[in-house]
């Protein structure tokens, strides 16, 4: 029987994380994957896979935008092409993870892990014995209880599409259904694009008004949403597919899109063999990515915890750091979620950290508030961006509890709230901060942002 220090589950961000990061430090590590494409679904059909179409779509939105402003006339997009250099990146990725794995000394076994005992893992029946396991498996798309769900397009399918048809429907209101949405809208010939949540708001872990100006946004682009649109059936036609909600009408469309949320890759690893405790959500972890079984550690998509690629590289980093505390000694590591940004990559970008304003109100937490929409800063007049808006929540202490951003940066401004609420910066303190930055850029715009707070001491925080 084959032995390890550590045996890691699952090639992907997370896997890969954990796995050099042992082998560093002389650990012997193996590495088992179950899919003949290892490299994981960030780097396959996931994060890396679909900023190829947001760099494309964003062209096209800012040549849209900037229509009348300069621009004479739009860019043609070609989807087939920008899924060609897709493909040019990804199709590099699974010998690029084997031979990387070669390189750091990490052992790779193709096959399907699962628990035989609480100590032992079998690959394809075969035993293979380790002191600790890590597991990193990933989620795949979320089963979906209606007739006809065998008709839905996956995520990773539509990324592989030679082009888009006219007519096309996303089920769910979440990441995916957005962002490709947005995608559709700029890249594809669609001339009708609907997003079919069942609750009654999409972005459900969003901000409600926030995700309500994003809604905006999308329905000036050609993105209709229906909310509170419970889907019973999908059924297939000689002219396409029609889809069945009770109570309103049927929806027809040349190819529907699963984007109703991802369920945690856990089915075949037998967990209960293994003393690991889990829920429909994912494997149950500690503040250390400690699972019930003490020599069983989880991190990423397959977990309990955010879905979220960095996160899944922090979380297998602190697996990691506890593993060595345990096999060389030396400091533990846990995990902290406060201040986790999310970025939807629509067009304007939509993002996020800290608390929704909703969250505050339930948990009682008294906050102040500044928000504004459509802004006619500078910045978004000279791009001709007309959905732009912000809102940023303080606490009693003024430190900042959450911010949201609707932008064509929102990913690098929230970036900065994230840092601020790393180091417990106050409102004034980090308006200070950038009444430096550089000028005009999106960054110099966070005093505006920020003067609300203490417009009655404007030299608060200096």
């Amino acid at each position: 029987m084959k032995s390890y220090d550590v045996v890691v589950v699952g090639s992907g961000t997370g896997g890969q994380t954990a796995a050099y990061s042992l082998s560093q430090y002389g650990v012997s590590v193996a590495v088992v994957e179950n899919s003949s494409t290892p490299g994981g679904v960030c780097a396959l059909a996931g994060c890396q896979a679909k900023k190829w179409y947001y760099e494309a779509a964003e062209t096209m939105a800012r040549a849209r935008d900037l229509s009348g402003k300069g621009v004479v006339a739009t860019p043609e997009m070609d989807w087939k092409a920008v899924r060609d250099q897709k493909r040019a990146f990804t199709g590099a990725v699974p010998d690029s993870t084997r031979k990387g794995f070669q390189a750091a000394g990490i052992d790779f076994i193709a096959g399907t892990a699962a628990f035989r005992d609480p100590e032992t893992l079998t690959v394809d029946g075969q035993p293979v014995q380790a002191k600790f396991i890590v597991l990193a498996t990933g989620a795949r798309p979320a089963p979906l209880p209606f007739e006809g769900a065998q008709y839905l397009v996956s995520s990773s399918q539509f990324l592989e599409l030679d082009g888009l048809p006219p007519r096309i429907a996303f089920v769910g209101g979440g990441f995916i259904s957005f962002e490709f949405a947005h995608f559709a809208a700029r890249l594809g010939p669609a001339r009708q694009i609907h997003i079919l949540e069942a609750g009654p708001r999409p972005l459900g872990p969003f901000d409600g008004e926030m995700a309500a100006h994003l809604m905006a946004a999308s329905g000036a682009e050609g993105i209709d949403i229906h909310t509170d649109t419970e889907i019973t059936g999908i059924e297939k036609n000689n002219r396409g597919y029609v889809v069945k909600t009770p109570g309103k009408k049927d929806l027809y469309a040349d190819m529907v899109v699963h984007g109703a949320g991802r369920a945690p890759a856990i089915t075949n690893l037998e967990l209960e063999k293994g003393s690991v405790d889990y829920t429909r959500r994912g494997i149950v972890v500690d503040e250390k990515m400690r699972t019930a079984n003490a020599r069983v550690f989880a991190a990423g998509d397959c977990a309990d915890t955010v879905q979220l690629a960095r996160v899944a590289d922090y979380e297998a980093c602190v697996a990691a750091k506890n593993i060595l505390a345990e096999l060389r000694g030396g400091q533990e590591a846990v995990m902290d979620y406060r201040a986790v940004p999310s970025v939807l990559f629509t067009l304007p970008q939509y993002a996020m950290v800290g608390a929704t304003e909703e969250a505050l109100k339930s948990e009682g937490i008294r906050y102040s508030r500044a928000m504004a929409t459509n802004l006619s800063w500078p910045t978004y007049r000279r791009t001709g961006m007309k959905h732009a808006a912000y809102k940023v929540l303080v606490d009693h202490n003024n430190r900042i509890a959450g911010a949201h951003i609707i932008s064509d940066n929102a990913a690098g401004l929230i970036n900065i709230f994230k840092q601020a609420m790393i180091h417990h910066q106050d409102a004034g303190q980090l308006y200070w901060e950038h009444v430096m930055a550089p000028y005009p850029t999106r960054e110099s715009d966070i005093t505006y942002m920020l003067k609300p707070f203490f417009k009655h001491d404007p030299l608060a925080g200096l």
